[in-house]
């Protein structure tokens, strides 16, 4: 093959008719490829103890201060951090968002559920009235016989509002049960179709990514929990509300007894809700370390040697200790939390006696009718009760909310990180595609994996980017497969620059197999179909050209079923392909895409040198499209000979292109680079000894 010396010839920073300057430049300062590996240089290490601890134990045998706080527990354990005013200034705010999010899903079950919830408040209070009445009748004057007749009607009454307010507590339910998975449903489908189109140097973040695993982890789950929460904290506040108004209607010296009744229990409530969060964060972080052993025990991957090394007894051994220490932990916190319960049971109760003896003394100077103050005291039980349960509630409100919080904001940053769109979009075939200067520096890095990358390549072009570990090539690729951006530079298509144009629509243009390539667990013919955004649909002819092109189609052959064998074990009947099965998979799905440009990072590293010969021989000669650009990054450079250009990189600069017989010409890092590789294929005469005839 002739080498190109038109407009397809690539120069750093695009600086045309300077190749030999360039290559002869670049060659001095290119790194040496060492022929041998050199001794090792002497340390200062000194030898090992006789005996380590097999991991940190802690502050004074603390077993849970070592754990790296995980990503998904940053907001474990806020409500038993929160004060009582953060807790109740937060809780309006909450319910907006939540009532918000509701009538977005499902306006006329929201309407139901508030409704029916203030109703059934109203029931409950009126229940309490009419509890008051017939107590008035039973405490009349008369004959006993008379007394409970005339209750009769009011008794009636009572168990009429009971019975409206079940009716209206079931119908709260089913609004609930209705708006609830909507909501659900609406967040997680918004929530996959964001995440699942921000640029790829977003999802590359690490702080991103685990935003993003929290937010579905545990925003999504408790954006399901919190609702029925909601309800119930609702519920809880009505029903105080509708005690404190009954007292108020009795006597307006109750309301006081009421609050000397309700705050010592509150206050008990309140401490017995942050010991049982602190419970959980601690018990939380025990889990976390002993489930490092138990991983270990039941991961697959170690499985092997875990066995070889027979390390199963110096695990089972450390998991051992470290459960006996969780147990100890879970026996100190049960009886923490129950002097805890106790002794928030005796502050609730001394509160109780004292509004007792309050009534009592109010009752005794005939302040207050006795059927009134029977009716106070059931009044009084019903406050104690939804008071208790309003904190115990509003802790949990107060906590999930974070995670729900945690959800939206999520949601609005993957807002400002969508691909662009636009009205133009990339064309089905493309004669050149240009990169004139192009620069691009992961975020959080301060050398560029890209400094000022030009070339051009043409339709029908084979084209190899080569050089070490880290010189560019993969970043290179990705920026032509409009995956990352340029940040300084330009890439165009037939001259269009692609930031006029669609992302997506330029990502369809392109078919990229990768060395790790995606093990969809779904059918074979559907491993193949994705590449064109379906796995129900396929071009049958397509789909078997490309198969045979990369011997994919021995592979699908010996499945059972075939085409529709699933592959993933997770499935009864499911198949797992090997390393090489899945390659020529991959290799196939590129080739049935069909695209103007074919992007090839490492294909075969998995396969046999038959296989391996057999893709670069579909790639290379026998391509199912003949205008198609195919770039093929490599590590065997064996591979890239025949390829019309090789691009050779380091530290982000193209340091020489041409052709195999030009670079090698050249002496520079290629040659050198080639003839490594070369010379370790070699038969090598072992050394004569002396003496030897």
């Amino acid at each position: 093959m002739s080498e190109h010396t038109g407009p397809g010839a690539a120069t750093p920073r695009g600086a045309a008719g300077e190749d030999e300057r360039t290559r002869t430049t670049d060659e001095a300062c290119a790194p040496e490829i060492p022929t041998q590996r050199p001794a090792p240089p002497a340390t200062a290490l000194a030898a090992p103890p006789r005996s380590v601890p097999a991991g940190p134990a802690g502050q004074d045998g603390d077993i849970a201060e070592e754990m790296e706080e995980a990503y998904w527990s940053v907001h474990d354990g806020a409500a038993a951090r929160a004060t009582v005013r953060q807790v109740l200034v937060g809780l309006p705010r909450i319910t907006r968002t939540i009532g918000r999010l509701a009538w977005r899903a499902d306006p006329r079950a929201t309407t139901a559920v508030v409704v029916c919830q203030l109703a059934s408040a109203a029931m409950s209070a009126f229940g309490l009235v009419a509890s008051v009445s017939v107590l008035h009748a039973l405490f009349a004057q008369g004959p006993t016989p008379d007394r409970v007749r005339a209750a009769v009607p009011q008794l009636l009454l009572v168990v009429g509002f009971l019975a409206a307010r079940a009716l209206l507590e079931a119908a709260v339910a089913v609004a609930q049960a209705r708006v609830t998975p909507k909501i659900r449903t609406a967040l997680e489908s918004e929530f996959f179709h964001l995440t699942a189109h921000v640029r790829l140097a977003a999802v590359e973040d690490a702080d991103w990514h685990d935003e993003v695993y929290r937010a579905n982890d545990r925003g999504l789950f408790y954006a399901r929990q919190i609702v029925g929460q909601v309800v119930s904290l609702a519920s809880a506040g009505l029903g105080l509300v509708g005690t404190a108004g009954v007292l108020g209607v009795l006597h307006p010296a109750l309301l006081p007894l009421l609050l000397l009744s309700v705050l010592p229990v509150g206050a008990a409530a309140v401490r017995s809700a942050r010991a049982r969060f602190h419970s959980f964060m601690r018990w939380n972080a025990l889990m976390r370390r002993v489930r490092v052993f138990s991983w270990l025990l039941l991961d697959q991957d170690a499985a092997a040697e875990l066995r070889s090394d027979t390390a199963q007894k110096a695990l089972l051994d450390e998991h051992r200790r470290l459960i006996t220490r969780i147990a100890e932990e879970d026996t100190r916190l049960g009886v923490q939390s129950a002097v805890l319960n106790l002794a928030g049971r005796g502050v609730g109760g001394l509160g109780t006696g004292i509004t007792y003896g309050a009534l009592a003394a109010v009752l005794i100077a005939g302040w207050l009718p006795l059927a009134a103050g029977a009716g106070a005291v059931l009044a009084i039980q019903a406050g104690q009760s939804s008071l208790t349960r309003l904190v115990e509630i509003a802790h949990l409100v107060y906590e999930h909310a974070m995670w729900v919080d945690d959800l939206l904001a999520v949601q609005e940053r993957c807002r400002a990180l969508q691909q662009r769109t636009a009205d133009a979009h990339a064309p089905e075939r493309v004669r050149t595609i240009t990169l004139e200067d192009v620069s691009f520096t992961y975020a959080g890095k301060d050398t560029p994996a890209l400094d000022g990358v030009s070339m051009t390549l043409t339709a029908g072009e084979t084209v190899a980017f080569v050089g070490l570990n880290g010189s560019g090539k993969s970043t290179c690729a990705k920026v032509l497969a409009g995956l990352h951006e340029a940040q300084r530079g330009r890439m165009c298509w037939d001259g269009v620059d692609v930031r006029d144009l669609d992302t997506q629509s330029l990502q369809r243009q392109v078919a990229c197999v990768l060395q790790d390539p995606v093990h969809y667990p779904f059918s074979a013919l559907s491993n193949i179909t994705v590449s064109t955004g379906s796995l129900t649909e396929a071009d049958p002819e397509r789909a078997m050209a490309a198969v045979r092109a990369s011997g994919a189609d021995q592979v699908v052959e010996r499945l059972p079923g075939q085409w529709e064998a699933l592959l993933s074990k997770r499935f009864r009947g499911g198949q797992e392909l090997s390393g090489g099965q899945w390659a020529k998979v991959a290799v196939a799905r590129g080739l049935y895409k069909g695209a103007p440009l074919l992007l090839l990072d490492e294909p075969t590293a998995s396969m046999d040198p038959p296989s391996e010969h057999a893709v670069y021989e579909a790639v290379l000669r026998g391509r199912l499209r003949e205008d198609q650009i195919t770039v093929l990054i490599s590590h065997r450079l064996a591979s890239v000979v025949d390829c019309d250009r090789i691009y050779v990189f380091d530290s982000g600069r193209i340091v020489e292109s041409g052709s195999h017989a030009a670079l090698m010409a050249s002496g520079g890092l290629y040659a050198r680079m080639f003839t490594l590789q070369a010379d370790g294929y070699q038969t090598r005469q072992a050394p004569a000894t002396e003496g030897a005839s």
